[in-house]
This record gives structure tokens, sequence and C-alpha cells, in this order.
């Protein structure tokens, strides 16, 4: 099939790296596993962040005239088959698929889709209502984060012949939170779980011991300490705010063993580090990586650490455990799919700075035994649930699907 790829909050070819941009570079790769013609139609971003109702008015505004751009473009002569929009919300509507999947008389799925009128409040009623016609027009909405679902759900229209993808793992008591709703869910809803592929990070868990004597050298860091990572851009916000609980929680820790690995960068660098400042040379700041470079750090360290501060999917802690790292994260977003409680890790409530001490002061209070056992499970679990081939076959039945009931209204 002919899929016309769009993501209205950040572009798969942005510079600057981040889980949104990971996600959507893994849809295209999902969907073009199983042999679909995916193409990013355009790079147009509607983001607008601070509720200036000006600037919203000219992102429409410029959001339609990109709409007819495409419409008066090559797209017509390639004519895809479906549109596929990767995340939009209040902040970042999609002005772009439902017109023009209107216009071609093809299907409009999403994936990832938040409708928070509770959260708008007011400044946003114009991307709020975007939002909510662009999922009354869609045929299927991917949920990647099961917190969603209760606003999206009364949104999209009724229709029969559900995928529901994930329903033959709903007795591992990780993916409670989407069987809670099964009876009640529509068929144009379709939880998903996050996903990746594996196979870099299984080549770096198998090969934990050169990597962690790699490290230790080139950063000077004490090998028989346990390591604690942190991976995340230092930027104002809820990425700030994780930062610092983080420090608070581990001032509680100081007489234990620990060396904490930092990797990122952004422009709240000197808050992040001042934040820190207490632990001298036991943090270790290692600045921005790039994607290749992570997995030898996952499999090299002994426990992921990150207080998930309004953090919708988790993508570093998939990474993570993928390479066989556990992790002390708070239970949010999707992440409570991701972080089996304590076998591959805890989850502790989020911004509760005493329990996320707790965490961490758990995992280094087990055995050896005990730890190693976590990491296999992180392993296996991740090959079991999250790898990239199911979510391939599981976006190949909704587009196969949306495909037939947009041929038989055009019969």
């Amino acid at each position: 099939m002919r899929v016309a790829f769009y993501a209205p909050l950040k572009p798969p070819t942005h510079p600057v790296p981040s889980g949104d941009r990971r996600i959507a570079r893994l849809l295209l790769q999902a969907l073009r596993r199983r042999g679909h013609d995916v193409r990013v139609v355009s790079t147009f971003r509607s983001y607008e962040g601070k509720g200036d109702a000006a600037k919203q008015n000219e992102i429409e505004r410029r959001g339609a005239a990109e709409a007819q751009r495409l419409l008066r473009s090559k797209l017509m002569r390639w004519r895809p088959h479906a549109w596929f929009t990767y995340h939009l919300y209040q902040k970042a509507p999609d002005w772009l698929g439902p017109p023009i999947a209107k216009k071609l008389g093809i299907p409009y799925l999403v994936a990832e889709a938040a409708y928070a009128p509770r959260r708008s409040k007011g400044r946003w009623d114009r991307g709020l209502r975007a939002v909510e016609n662009a999922l009354r027009q869609t045929d299927t909405v991917l949920m990647l984060n099961p917190n969603d679902e209760e606003c999206v759900a009364p949104l999209v229209r009724r229709r029969s012949g559900a995928v529901h993808g994930i329903e033959s793992v709903w007795e591992c008591h990780d993916f409670a939170v989407w069987k809670r709703r099964a009876k009640n869910r529509p068929a144009a809803v379709e939880p998903m779980l996050p996903f990746l592929d594996s196979a870099p990070y299984r080549r770096a868990h198998n090969r934990r011991p050169q990597h962690r004597a790699v490290l230790a050298a080139r950063h000077r860091i004490p090998a028989r300490q346990p390591w604690l990572l942190a991976v995340g851009m230092m930027r104002p916000g809820d990425k700030l705010a994780s930062y610092r609980l983080m420090a608070k929680a581990l001032r509680g820790l100081e007489r234990r063993p620990w060396q904490l690995l930092v990797i990122g960068d952004g422009p709240a660098r000197p808050a992040v580090r001042a934040a820190f400042a207490r632990f001298g040379r036991r943090v270790h700041w290692l600045g921005a990586r790039a994607e290749s470079e992570l997995p030898a750090f996952y499999a090299a360290s002994d426990l992921l650490v990150w207080p998930c501060i309004n953090e919708a999917i988790g993508m570093a802690i998939l990474e993570a455990q993928a390479a066989g790292l556990p992790a002390v994260v708070a239970d949010v977003g999707a992440i409570g799919t991701i972080v089996s409680e304590s076998y591959t890790g805890f989850r502790v409530p989020e911004g509760d700075v005493r329990a996320f001490r707790r965490g961490v002061a758990d995992y280094l209070g087990l055995s050896e035994e005990v730890q190693r056992a976590m990491a296999r499970v992180a392993f296996w679990k991740v090959r079991a649930f999250h790898e990239i081939a199911y979510a391939a076959a599981q976006l190949n039945r909704v587009l196969e699907g949306a495909a037939a009931r947009a041929g038989k209204k055009r019969r």
C-alpha cells in the first residue's frame, strides 16, 4: 500500500533527537518492513506551546495552504491509499491529514492522539477542536499511552472490524490497564505496545563485560561500583523537573556506593549541573550521544534511573530494558506496560522523591544474583512483547482493514 505519513509535532527528519522523533522513525520502519511504500509527505510543524491565539491562527492558515499545495503536487499522481498521522494533540493539531484524506477518499489513521479539554485552559481551544474533528474522521486511532483512551474513545466513530492486536497478551498483569476497558472499547481504538528493533540492544547486552571495561577506562568511572544511568534531554519544564527530583532523591543515598552516568544536553544544562553539584566526581557528564552509541551505555550500566515527570511513552526506558538494564521509574503513561514491577525494575508514584529514593535503595540492596535475574527478565520481556516485528504485523492488519472498508464505501 502507498501510505502518506505526517508528524505535526516533529517530523522524523528533525535534527533534534527526542522520544517523539524516535517513535515516528520506528513507525516508518515498521510500516516499511511489511512492504508498504511510506513517504513523509510534509515537514510542516503545527506546534504552538505558549497559547498565543495569533500564532495559532497563522499556523492554521499556513496549514490550509500546505494542504492545498500537497493536493496540487505530485502527491496527486502518487495517489496514496491511506493517510497516517503520528501524534496530534491540542498544541500540535493536524491541519493536513483530514482535508486531504477526505478529498482523496482514503482512510485517515492516527497513532498516539491525546484529547484533554481540562488541560487546554482555553488557550488551545482552536487546536482542541481540530483534534476532535480529526478523531471523528479517523478510521483507526492507535493508542500507545493507555491514559489517553478514556477521552479519545468517545470521539471516534462506531464501526465493526476490530483488530485489537494485543489481546493475546492481556493475561500478562503488566497489560491489565488495557484489559480493564476491553468490553467497552470501540473497534476504531487500537491499543498498541511501545516497540523497537531490539537487535542493536541485544548485541550490546551480549557484550556487556567488554562495554563496561571500555567505558570505565574511557570516562574514568570506577568499574566495581554500581552504575546508575540517566538519559534525558536538558530542557526547561518536565525534563529539568525530572533531573531535580532525581538529585533530591540521591541526597539520601550518599553513603551508598554508586556512580551516576548522565547522557543528555540542552539549554537547561547549567541548572541540571547545579542540582547535582554536591555529588562532585560521582556524576559523569557524558553529553549528548548518537542513537548508535546508546546500546553500549545501557548494557554496561546497572540501573536506569528516571523520574518520568509527565512522560507519555518512555522510549529510553524501553531501550534500556532491551539491553537488559533494570529501571527505577515513575508509573506514568505507557511506562507501566514497559517496566514489570519487581521483575524488571521498580515503578514509583510520579513526583514522589521518597518513593524514588526507596526504589533506588531497594535495587542497590538486592543480591547480585537477583539483579542479574532482573536484567535477564527485562531483556526477554522486550523480545516477547515489544519487538518491531509484532508492531509491523499489527499495523499491517490495521491498514488492510482500513483499505477494505474504504473500498466498500467507494463501491
